[in-house]
């Protein structure tokens, strides 16, 4: 900043000067005190410069009856989830309140490395809101899959003080921390400090505490309230995610209190545009805990103030001066409808849409997998005994679950009776070819495949079927497309949605992924599925990194014990 901007500053808070922009007539909530107090918020460049107080300006904004809060701040997610490239992602997700996006792009590094790091750290110089990255910890998550890359401390060093990067993103390998991995030490030990991400479902005691001690400082995989407050009490920031699959914000909304409210935030991780345009983004996060008996304060500061402190964005989390001028503008607090939006100072909007530089995507032609034929999918062994992967809807914890299943001329088969569905791995990225199978449990599928290569986090093709023609005719086809999801029906592909950019998000506006979502729904409903979002749910089925059974293309993962089964 120069003098002369400074010195702006000063002027015009004084109100020596007008102001560039002032918001009149509303009220602020303070989220210091929890007040409501009337008052202009003037605005000078992209910086609040006065408030509770009356000032003229050089562009006025009547907000006349009005809430003014801060904008909200999601503090964890991965922006590939949503299916959209950043600038689409901006475009769907800013004008429900979103002002800043910390993003880790580990889906697409586990594809194409740095330069998928390097593809959002450039795109998010350019978007409305403001993306921040965290960098990708576990590229691969474990060493039992094959993903497209990987990623040493050496690689992430030279990033660490690129000003849109915050640190490291969830390390997601937590037995490897525990049983002190080279890899991961090494990284621990580089970003000693800094910001780190945490990411260790149901892990708790004295293994916690090792975790915790490595330098870990949020967690966003508590899923019940006494995981979340021995995490709290342990000093960790709680991130209170509520996705498309992982929805947690029913099960955690007692722990978050006026009191809690300072370490606890909110995120989405993983939210399609579907979810979004049906419910809403953070705006519904904050409206629904208010509905479940949150104080409005707790829900208000969780969404900014709490998130500002917690990732060191100390610009931000106040409608107060020299604070960024994020800003929402609300009827009411209790029902969260953002009327306008402002970030930095600038109204959400397709004008502010359209002076985006954009830059050229990357990781085209990412799916070289090889074609496959029903005979592939043959599950041998002698044993009738069979692991079986247990779906538990809205989590993306899975339960370890044994049937007897017989082998039928060598091949174990689905068996729609018991809502016992062959699942497969696919290698994608030209690397080994590999193709493991196993069984899932509850997606009530009674007939065809669902395909997909959005895939937690190598990003393989997964499949999911009743008939093996099927399924073959679901994974090539997501072959010819450069990937995304498939739904088949007796050798007919049904519905699809192409996702070109690393097999992960789609060059289409957001709009037109939601629609095809809307058929790729119905399509998966038509085969008797019975998951709200079958696509993300299958992707998850294969991260090794979540308890307690789960598949990679190396076989099916025992994540207890952090081994492939035999």
């Amino acid at each position: 900043m120069t003098l002369p901007q400074l010195a702006d500053l000063i002027d015009q808070g004084r109100g020596l000067a007008p102001a560039d922009l002032v918001l009149r007539g509303g009220q602020v909530l303070d989220l210091v005190t929890g007040a409501l107090i009337a008052g202009d918020v003037a605005i000078c460049g992209g910086v609040i410069v006065g408030v509770f107080d009356s000032y003229e300006g050089r562009e006025v904004v009547d907000v006349s009856g009005r809430i003014l809060v801060p904008g909200f701040i999601d503090t964890h997610l991965h922006i590939e989830s949503s299916l959209v490239t950043p600038y689409e992602f901006d475009r769907c997700v800013s004008p429900h309140g979103v002002t800043t996006a910390i993003c880790d792009p580990h889906e697409i590094a586990n594809v194409c490395g740095l330069t998928g790091i390097h593809y959002f750290l450039e795109a998010s110089a350019h978007t409305v809101m403001d993306i921040r990255v965290n960098l990708s910890s576990c590229v691969p998550s474990t060493h039992m899959e094959t993903a497209g890359a990987e990623l040493q401390a050496a690689d992430l060093i030279p990033l660490m003080d690129h000003p849109r990067v915050i640190g490291l993103a969830e390390f997601m390998n937590f037995p490897g921390v525990l049983m002190k991995d080279p890899g991961c030490m090494a990284k621990l030990e580089a970003f000693r400090g800094r910001h780190i991400d945490g990411h260790a479902p149901l892990l708790s005691g004295r293994d916690l505490n090792g975790y915790i001690a490595a330098g870990i400082r949020t967690e966003h995989e508590a899923t019940t309230a006494e995981e979340a407050l021995e995490k709290l009490r342990k000093g960790m920031r709680v991130l209170i995610r509520e996705g498309s699959v992982s929805k947690d914000l029913h099960a955690l909304a007692p722990v978050l209190t006026e009191r809690t409210s300072p370490y606890c935030c909110f995120c989405t991780d993983d939210r399609n545009p579907l979810d979004i345009g049906e419910h809403g983004h953070l705006d519904y996060l904050i409206r629904t805990a208010i509905a479940l008996g949150v104080p409005v304060l707790a829900a208000y500061r969780a969404a900014s103030l709490s998130a500002a402190e917690a990732f060191g964005l100390k610009d931000r989390g106040l409608i107060a001066p020299g604070k960024r001028a994020d800003i929402v503008v609300l009827p009411d607090l209790e029902s969260c409808r953002p009327e306008m939006v402002f970030t930095g100072g600038v109204r959400v909007g397709d004008a502010a849409f359209a002076a985006r530089q954009l830059v050229d995507p990357v990781a085209r032609h990412s799916v070289k997998a090889r074609r496959v034929t029903a005979g592939d999918f043959r599950t041998g062994g002698n044993r009738v005994e069979t692991p079986v992967i247990g779906i538990l809807p809205g989590k993306i914890i899975t339960e370890h679950l044994t049937y007897d299943i017989a082998p039928v001329d060598g091949d174990k088969r689905p068996d729609v009776a018991r809502d016992l569905m062959k699942i497969a791995v696919i290698e994608r990225h030209g690397k080994n070819g590999n193709l493991a199978t196993g069984f899932v449990q509850g997606f009530g599928m009674q007939r065809g495949a669902i395909a997909s290569t959005v895939c937690h986090d190598h990003h393989n093709i997964a499949v999911v079927g009743a008939d093996a023609a099927d399924m073959a005719l679901a994974a090539n086809r997501l072959g010819e497309i450069e990937g995304g999801f498939v739904v088949v029906e007796g050798g007919r592909v049904l519905a699809e949605l192409a996702l070109p950019v690393a097999g992960l998000m789609s060059l289409e506006p957001f709009e037109v992924v939601r629609d095809d979502l809307v058929a790729l729904r119905a399509a998966a409903r038509s085969l008797g599925v019975v998951l709200e979002e079958p696509f993300l749910q299958l992707a998850f089925l294969a991260l090794p990194v979540i308890p307690h059974l789960k598949i990679t293309d190396h076989g099916m993962v025992d994540v207890d014990r952090f081994e492939v089964l035999p």
